[in-house]
């Protein structure tokens, strides 16, 4: 149990593209702003696989503190002692190579979505952290907003009965009018050479809200994983523009239905106006989730005897007045992160290894079933120290 003083964890950061920026500056919040006193977060060093002056320019924007170590390999990172936990930040084509660095080091890991490329690459680094005995936590944010907590809830009290169906889409109008898409062909969002595609970047949070709400309120005595079938449009580059999956889950008499794409929006006026990202469907009503599906901020609760009243519930995102308002939500995962490691627990009750490697096995079967496939240095199930995934010769 934590004490009087809250639980301090150290972090390093892998990679200083976007999306570390972001969760960093989630972590240099104060942890009072979401009545949060338990644990909190310490920078302590960031790393670029380029050079230490990237690194460096990374603890300037985010406002870090002077003491936080830039270092110009990823190496260095997890071979400095400080750090307690590492959020790799890559591409997903570079999370296993990176991960297997960071958990061969000792470091417990927190691993940006989607976990990996393969279900393979999913299994050897639960393989892995188990042989070591470290954390690590696939970091789907999105489960550790308090408003998830609150629909995992509301499904398994049984609020809206038994939950027989879920449609969950996240998707982009990124369109041009010569056919093309909004991206370089080089760019993560497409590039094979990066695992791109609308799956993986996109398609892993419609997943999740089949899964929170189909899979994961399973009794674990039951737990069923779902039979696929899905389809894919491809980009010119060879990635997937277009997908959509049907999980069947048998035994529950449950189906979840999941849409990605580059072509045309989830919420095309950027309002809200379109309907709910997810709707979960159970025998006494639903629960429908507004878009977008990584970071909803309301839901609403429609029963089957409402009478026409819609229950609406708010859930805003904390943000920071003395760090110019900042807050983003990805604070709410390493608080998760932290308190896994206070009390000595190896994996997340809300992301579960098992659960990802099913995900991942379900996102395998849906690239294999449109063909899509990505080169051998990113799909490799063999770690390499020397990979350029990791030393950044690539």
């Amino acid at each position: 149990m934590a004490g009087d003083s809250p639980y301090t964890v150290k972090w390093g950061i892998l990679a200083t593209g976007g999306i570390a920026e972001t969760f960093t500056k989630d972590l240099l919040t104060n942890p009072a702003i979401r009545d949060v006193s338990d644990v909190k977060h310490e920078l302590v060093a960031v790393a670029s696989s380029s050079s230490a002056d990237r690194a460096a320019d990374f603890i300037k924007r985010v406002d870090g503190p002077s003491s936080a170590e830039a270092y110009g390999s990823y190496a260095e990172l997890v071979a400095d002692p400080d750090v307690d936990i590492v959020y790799v930040a890559t591409p997903h084509s570079h999370h296993f190579q990176n991960t297997m660095l960071c958990l061969e080091a000792g470091k417990n890991v927190l691993c940006e979505k989607a976990f990996t490329v393969t279900v393979a690459q999913a299994k050897k680094l639960v393989d892995k952290a188990k042989e070591k005995n470290l954390f690590l936590m696939e970091a789907v944010w999105t489960r550790c907003f308090p408003l998830s907590i609150k629909v995992r809830e509301l499904i398994s009290s049984g609020a809206i009965g038994t939950v027989y169906r879920t449609f969950a889409d996240l998707s982009f109008g990124k369109a041009n009018p010569d056919g093309s898409l909004d991206f370089p062909d080089t760019n993560r969002m497409v590039s094979l050479d990066l695992a791109g595609g609308a799956l993986l970047d996109l398609g892993i949070y419609a997943l999740t809200w089949v899964f929170q709400s189909l899979y994961h309120v399973q009794p674990e005595a039951s737990k069923e994983a779902p039979d696929v079938v899905s389809a894919i449009n491809k980009y010119k580059t060879g990635a997937d523009e277009q997908t959509s999956i049907i999980c069947q889950f048998h035994q529950h008499a449950s189906m979840g239905i999941a849409t990605t794409g580059l072509r045309v929006a989830t919420d095309p006026d950027g309002q809200k106006t379109a309907g709910a990202a997810i709707r979960i469907q159970g025998s006494e009503g639903e629960i429908q989730v507004l878009h977008p599906a990584y970071r909803p901020t309301a839901y609403r609760v429609i029963k089957n005897d409402s009478d026409g009243k819609v229950e609406v519930v708010d859930c805003p995102i904390p943000t920071d007045p003395q760090r110019s308002n900042w807050g983003h939500g990805m604070f709410w995962e390493a608080d998760e992160c932290a308190r896994c490691l206070r009390d000595g627990k190896k994996q997340s009750a809300f992301m579960p290894w098992e659960e990802s490697i099913v995900i991942m096995d379900v996102m395998d079967q849906v690239l294999k079933q449109g063909s899509v496939t990505y080169p051998d240095l990113i799909t490799t199930d063999v770690y390499d120290a020397k990979s350029p995934l990791n030393t950044g010769n690539q």
